[in-house]
């Protein structure tokens, strides 16, 4: 009974609203048409304006910025799809240049290449994602073979290539590069105004300040010939080392290279006894004698005389008397 009431309310309410919009203006009857929808609990249907400007949002929705957009790491991805198109350009260059294939002759002729790229810290930053050992093995791999490429457009004189090639590989070069190439390398030794060279040279625990002088030679045909001077610690050599050994060893430098009487010798020894102090010296003077005389570096690298002699004093062990000596074993 409650039911049929309720159903012919809201009839005479449609009827009177029906009527109401035919005489009102047609803001309120949009009001009318608003108050319908709340009478009978439902909400407004969407008008055709509305489903085309919903369409006209969905039309011209911007797509993502990068392919690698829906992937976890979008930066590291792009940069990984980047060098391997460069890669794939660099290749047909150098195939269009006639440079690759290369036989393995060309190739072995190639200049060694020595590249230092960033770390995995360094990367890091660079690519804005945690470099694990595989991403940065699967980097450094792009960048080898590109640096690869590189070093054979510079060899064959393509500077353009080798240029493009060089700005994408400087990228990821660490900036650790000149100091990393340089280490292990010797320092050359340079001569003074007078012409005199120092060096160091060094044996166990003894160590020895090295000053070498051309000897002034004079121009009288009746003059005596020149004799090297050395002085040790500012006493002849005869005097410091007694031992013949000890001598012959510093001495050896000079006699190899055939220059004894050339140059005089004044050094400062520290530390150890008279073997390494002997050592110390010659490896001293025959690094003066390569400063002095290029040529013979070779020689006294082949000969190990300016190569500094690791060996050093075993240390004594526990339980026995020396390094190795044991002590007399006693059965009561």
């Amino acid at each position: 009974m409650l039911r049929r009431q309720a159903v012919f309310s809201l009839r005479r309410c449609y009827g009177t609203t029906a009527s109401l919009r035919q005489a009102a203006p047609s803001s309120q009857a949009s009001r009318l048409d608003d108050l319908r929808a709340g009478i009978l609990g439902r909400t407004q249907q969407p008008t055709a304006n509305t489903e085309d400007a919903d369409d006209d949002v969905r039309k011209f929705k911007l797509p993502p910025s990068s392919p690698s957009f829906y992937t976890a790491r979008p930066v590291f991805y792009d940069q990984v799809a980047q060098l391997e198109r460069a890669i794939a350009t660099a290749n047909n260059a150098l195939r269009r240049a006639q440079l690759l294939p290369l036989p393995a002759f060309a190739r072995a002729s190639l200049p060694p290449i020595h590249p230092v790229w960033q770390t995995k810290e360094e990367m890091t930053q660079h690519f804005q994602t945690k470099m694990t050992l595989a991403r940065y093995r699967k980097v450094t791999k792009l960048l080898n073979e590109l640096n690869d490429y590189h070093r054979i457009a510079n060899t064959a004189g393509v500077n353009d290539l080798a240029n493009k090639i060089y700005s994408i590989v400087s990228l990821f070069e660490s900036s650790k590069k000149d100091a990393f190439l340089a280490r292990g390398k010797r320092k050359p030794v340079v001569l003074d105004v007078y012409g005199r060279s120092y060096t160091v040279g060094k044996r166990k625990t003894s160590s020895a300040r090295v000053w070498m002088i051309p000897v002034q030679q004079q121009e009288s045909s009746s003059a005596p010939l020149p004799m090297t001077t050395i002085l040790v610690n500012n006493i002849p050599l005869n005097e410091f080392f007694p031992l013949p050994a000890d001598r012959e060893r510093i001495t050896r430098p000079l006699k190899v290279a055939g220059i004894l009487g050339k140059y005089n010798v004044f050094s400062i020894v520290r530390g150890g006894g008279t073997t390494g102090q002997s050592g110390a010296l010659a490896h001293g003077i025959a690094k003066g004698v390569v400063a002095h005389e290029p040529e013979l570096e070779t020689l006294f690298r082949r000969a190990k005389l300016t190569r500094r002699d690791p060996r050093m004093v075993e240390r004594k062990k526990t339980g026995l008397a020396k390094a190795r000596k044991r002590y007399t074993w006693v059965k009561r």
